[in-house]
Parts: C-alpha cells; sequence; structure tokens
C-alpha cells in the first residue's frame, strides 16, 4: 500500500499533469494511546479536501477521486502500523501513500500540482543513513537522521531470514543444534555432528549474508545513495564484510545485536558511527563548492542562481536548513520576485521553489545546517558550466 520515497518518485510527483492534486501531510503516531487521535485528524483533513474540491467538481468527481483516501481512513491495520509522519497524494490518474520517519506539519492542499516541499526536504538532508541490524538467522533495516531512526517494514517479496532466503538449498537440516545464551541478546550455537557440518553452517551464513548485501544494495542503497551502518555480534562483522559487495558500507559499525537494545538505543549508537561522516560531506561540498566559485562554476546570488536554475545550468544546490525568503520566483515579464503571504510559509518560499526547479532540471539539491554553509544568502550553487 505504501510507497518508498525516491528521488525517481519525486521527479514523477512533480511532473504530474492529471488536475487537480490532492497533497495531504500529518504526523503520526506509532502506539497506543497516541495513535488514537490520528484517523480523526486526517478525516478533518480529508473533511477540507472535500469541502475545497466541491467548488468545481461534481459530487460524483469527488466520491470517484476521493473514493483510495476514504479507504484508507478506515483501513484499521494501515494506521496501527504508522511512524512518525504521513503524506498521502491524490490525482486522478495517481495514488501515493508514503509513510515518513519525521514528524511533519497539518496540512491539506488542492491545487493543480502536488505539495512536494516536505518530502523534497527530508529526501534533500544530507545526515540520512541506513542501519543494518543482522543475526545468523535475520536481518532487519533502519533509516533515519541526526534526529530519528525508524525501521523500515519490508515489502512481502524481500527475504529477511535464512529461512526464506535459502529454502530448500539450507544444509544445516543434518545438523543438530544446541543453544547457549549468548552475548548481545543473540544464542550462539553449538554444532554437534560429523563430517564437516560446522563448515556447511558457516557455508550458509556466507550465503545469507551475501544475499542480505545483495537484496540491501538492490533495493535501498542504491535509489537511495544512503551510508549503511551494520548492527552486528563482533563475529559477524568479518564475515559480512568479506561477502559484502555494496559500496555504501560503512568500514566502522555497530558491535551489538540490533534487537536487543531500545531504537532509541540503537539511533544514539548509529549517530556515533555516522556524524562524522556527515561533518566530513558537509566539509567536501563546502570545499566543492569554494573551488567551484573560484573557477567561475559556483554562485551565491539569487538572480545568478535563478538564472542558473531555469536554464537547467545548476548541478548541485545546497540550501541553509530553515531558512524561508518571502518571495516567489521572478516574474519573467516584469523581472522581479513576488512577494509571497508570509502567514503560510509553509506553502511556498523563494529558495523552495528554486529547488524546485532544479530538481526538475536534473541537478540535485541538499540541505545544509547554517553553521555548515558556504555562504551567507540562504543558497550555494555549483554550476554545470
Amino acid at each position: 500500500m505504501t510507497t518508498k520515497l525516491t528521488p525517481e518518485l519525486i521527479k514523477e510527483l512533480l511532473a504530474e499533469t492529471a488536475k487537480p492534486c490532492i497533497s495531504l501531510y500529518m504526523p503520526t503516531h506509532r502506539s497506543h494511546p497516541e495513535n488514537i487521535q490520528d484517523t480523526i485528524r486526517f478525516k478533518n483533513l480529508l473533511k477540507k479536501v472535500k469541502e475545497s474540491l466541491s467548488e468545481k467538481l461534481t459530487t460524483g468527481e469527488i466520491t470517484e477521486l476521493l473514493e483510495p483516501i476514504e479507504a484508507l481512513g478506515e483501513n484499521k491495520d494501515f494506521w496501527n502500523h504508522t511512524t512518525e509522519g504521513l503524506a498521502v497524494l491524490r490525482s486522478p490518474g495517481r495514488f501515493v501513500v508514503i509513510h515518513l520517519p519525521v514528524a511533519v506539519g497539518e496540512l491539506a492542499i488542492v491545487s493543480d500540482n502536488f505539495h512536494t516541499r516536505p518530502l523534497r526536504r527530508y529526501l534533500q538532508s544530507a545526515d540520512r543513513y541506513h542501519v543494518l541490524g543482522l543475526s545468523q538467522h535475520e536481518f532487519h533495516l533502519y533509516e533515519g537522521n541526526r534526529h530519528a531512526l525508524v525501521e523500515i517494514v519490508l515489502q512481502e517479496d524481500i527475504p529477511n531470514t535464512i529461512e526464506a532466503a535459502l529454502g530448500d538449498e539450507l544444509t544445516d537440516e543434518h545438523i543438530t543444534v544446541a543453544s547457549y545464551g549468548g552475548a548481545g541478546g543473540e544464542s550462539s550455537n553449538m554444532h554437534h555432528g560429523h563430517g564437516g557440518k560446522k563448515d556447511e553452517v558457516d557455508i550458509d551464513a556466507d550465503r545469507f549474508f551475501n544475499i542480505v548485501s545483495d537484496t540491501v544494495q538492490k533495493n535501498f542503497s542504491k535509489p537511495s545513495g544512503f551510508p549503511l551502518i551494520l548492527a552486528a555480534l563482533p563475529e559477524h562483522h568479518d564475515r559480512f564484510q568479506q561477502v559484502n559487495e555494496n559500496p555504501m558500507l560503512l568500514p566502522d559499525g555497530i558491535e551489538i545485536n540490533a534487537q536487543s537494545v531500545s531504537i532509541k538505543k540503537l539511533a544514539a549508537l548509529a549517530w556515533e558511527v555516522m556524524e562524522p561522516v556527515y561533518f566530513k560531506k558537509l566539509e567536501d561540498i563546502g570545499g566543492k563548492y569554494q573551488q567551484a566559485k573560484a573557477n567561475g562554476l559556483g554562485s551565491d546570488n539569487i538572480d545568478d542562481v535563478t538564472d542558473a536554475a531555469e536554464s537547467g545550468r545548476v548541478d548541485t544546490l545546497l540550501i541553509e536548513e530553515g531558512r524561508i525568503i518571502a518571495k516567489r520566483l521572478r516574474n519573467k515579464t516584469t523581472g522581479t520576485f513576488e512577494m509571497m503571504d508570509l502567514t503560510q510559509p509553509k506553502l511556498d518560499d523563494l529558495l523552495d521553489d528554486i529547488g524546485e526547479l532544479v530538481n526538475k532540471m536534473g541537478g540535485t539539491v541538499l540541505i545544509i545546517p547554517q553553521d555548515k554553509m558556504p555562504s551567507t544568502s540562504g543558497l550555494a550553487a555549483i554550476l554545470r558550466y
């Protein structure tokens, strides 16, 4: 039912031509009793959408357009498995539901285009990463940033246990295994038998870890480009590193069974690994911008960057986190910037408009903390030419 948030999805949403486009955003909760209010808030937002649609559409058209959203509101299983935030996007030809690892403000918009700013802002954050919680028998995957970490609900066709991954090829059916309590919350298996059966168990582990590496790379690391942190018992780190071919796996990991600690503790341990990687990334980006500027291929002037964005010349755009410039994109007829409604900062701002334009033109946009920005104007662009 839910869709993975990727740069490709953003491009599809920005290119949507069918009208009207409905955009719903709201914070959600993982557990009872906090999540009791989620469906009520969702239906209140939907009521606002109906009121807006009634101005232009017939009752029948509204019913058809809102049918999947109405069904979502009544799906108890869906609301029992939410995360921190929710985005629901609907047009005559598209229905997208996205679970977000961070809370977003309540918003209900009906317009000619999807409102994608909350999605783009999250996707463009430079501090995001994945954690692979791995044991000899199963794996779990998490997504986080410097503020939060959430477990990813894997699709049914992704095998996350050794039995599902190896199936009939599993060789341990000939082995008697006695389990004893192990460190970090995972049992340590003692193998009894003859004829190299311990080697067969090692072979199973290697094959399972290789499948995990390939699965995570194909479905998560490659589409997102996020660094990957391994969380596993010490004896599993070397084995996984030996079979791993995922270039996003960081050399440093967490030596603990991820399932044996709270999500809060795992997040803290993960950020200890990720923080220096994040700071190095920001340093490299700033250095790349300064070099580009010295070569005449970098600018922090809003007029110049707007010109470059409109002509598709921006390769990478850095936007200051939390900064809002209360203007709309320049009117091409008059050459001036139009002032926006200061009471609606969630809907639009100049930096967001330029960022959206860069996205449409195939450029990369990154949200950077204020103290790491290489400029004071709110943006900095690295140009293609």
